[in-house]
C-alpha cells in the first residue's frame, strides 16, 4: 500500500464521511419535493383516504429515520448502511403506491371525468422517487465500502500496537 494512500486511511479516523451523509440528506431533499406535489395536487376527493394518511406518516418516518442515519454514516457506523439501502429500496415500492395508482385512475370533477395524476406529474414523482432511492442507495455503498476500510486499517494499527 502506497504511504499517500495510507495517510488517507488514517486520516478516516479524524475526519467525517461527509459524502455518506451528504447523498443521504439530498435523498431527503428529493423525497420533499416528491413530497410537496403529491400533497399539492388536489383532484376531487380522490387524495382524502387512508393511504394518503399513511403516506403521510410514513414521510414523517421517512424524514426521521433518514437525517438519523444520515448523522450515523457521518461517524461511520456500519448499521445505518442496512437502513438506508431498505429506505432506498422502498422509496422505488412507493412508485406503484400512490402514483402509479393515481396515474391509472380518473374521478369525476364538476361533471368532467379527468385523470387524477397527468403523464407530466406522474413523470416528475417518479423522477423524484428515483433520485432519492439512488442517493440513498449511493449513501448506502459508500459508507458499506468507507466502514471496511476504516475498520481493516483499524485492526492493523491495532496489530502493529500488539507486536510492538
Amino acid at each position: 500500500m502506497t504511504e499517500e494512500r495510507l495517510i488517507k486511511r488514517d486520516r478516516m479516523r479524524y475526519i467525517k464521511n461527509s459524502l455518506a451523509a451528504n447523498l443521504a440528506l439530498l435523498g431527503i431533499l428529493f423525497d420533499v419535493f416528491y413530497f410537496v406535489k403529491i400533497y399539492q395536487s388536489d383532484v376531487g376527493t380522490y387524495y382524502y383516504t387512508i393511504l394518503i394518511g399513511a403516506s403521510i406518516v410514513y414521510n414523517l418516518v421517512f424524514l426521521l429515520a433518514v437525517f438519523l442515519a444520515s448523522e450515523g454514516v457521518k461517524n461511520y457506523k456500519s448499521g445505518y448502511t442496512w437502513l438506508l439501502a431498505a429506505i432506498g429500496v422502498g422509496q422505488i415500492v412507493r412508485i406503484f403506491i400512490i402514483p402509479a395508482r393515481a396515474h391509472a385512475t380518473t374521478t369525476l370533477v364538476n361533471g368532467e371525468t379527468v385523470a387524477v395524476m397527468g403523464n407530466g406529474t406522474f413523470v416528475y414523482v417518479v423522477v423524484l422517487l428515483l433520485l432519492s432511492a439512488a442517493c440513498l442507495l449511493a449513501s448506502a455503498a459508500v459508507n458499506f465500502i468507507r466502514c471496511r476500510e476504516l475498520a481493516a486499517h483499524l485492526k492493523t494499527i491495532e496489530t502493529q500496537t500488539q507486536s510492538a
